[in-house]
């Protein structure tokens, strides 16, 4: 994965469904994996959409609970990437850079949740 510039999330958030597809398409389909990789395509996928939903929310309330839906998605990628590692042992080295920008994008979604859900509490 490309480094970008941190603050253009929404790119971030599409490379990053990007590398998942760019992987997963050099992976010879089996029994095992026929089933995790539509899996980790539709998570990592919908990470993004959730995220364009929440940036066009019509509350701040609206605003934190598509965030957390996109949330629960990158932490539903992390999930299947762990499983592909398992079933695809040899991609382990191409999988870890994409399972460690899913758990940046975790952090920064738990922040942003936080900061928002506490904002005039000081």
């Amino acid at each position: 994965m490309s480094k970008l510039t941190n603050y253009d999330l929404e790119e971030r958030i599409a490379k990053f469904a990007e590398s998942v597809i760019n992987l997963v398409k050099n992976i010879k389909i089996n029994p095992v994996n026929k089933r995790i990789i539509p899996q980790i395509v539709a998570s990592s996928g919908s990470v993004g959409a959730n995220y364009c939903e929440a940036n066009e929310a019509e509350s701040k309330k609206d605003f934190v609970h598509k965030m957390a839906i996109a949330k629960k998605e990158i932490k539903e990628t992390k999930h299947w990437l762990r499983l592909l590692v398992r079933a695809e042992n040899n991609q382990k080295e191409n999988i870890r850079p994409i399972w460690k920008e899913a758990q940046e994008l975790l952090l920064i979604f738990s922040k942003i949740i936080y900061s928002c859900k506490h904002k005039n509490e000081h």
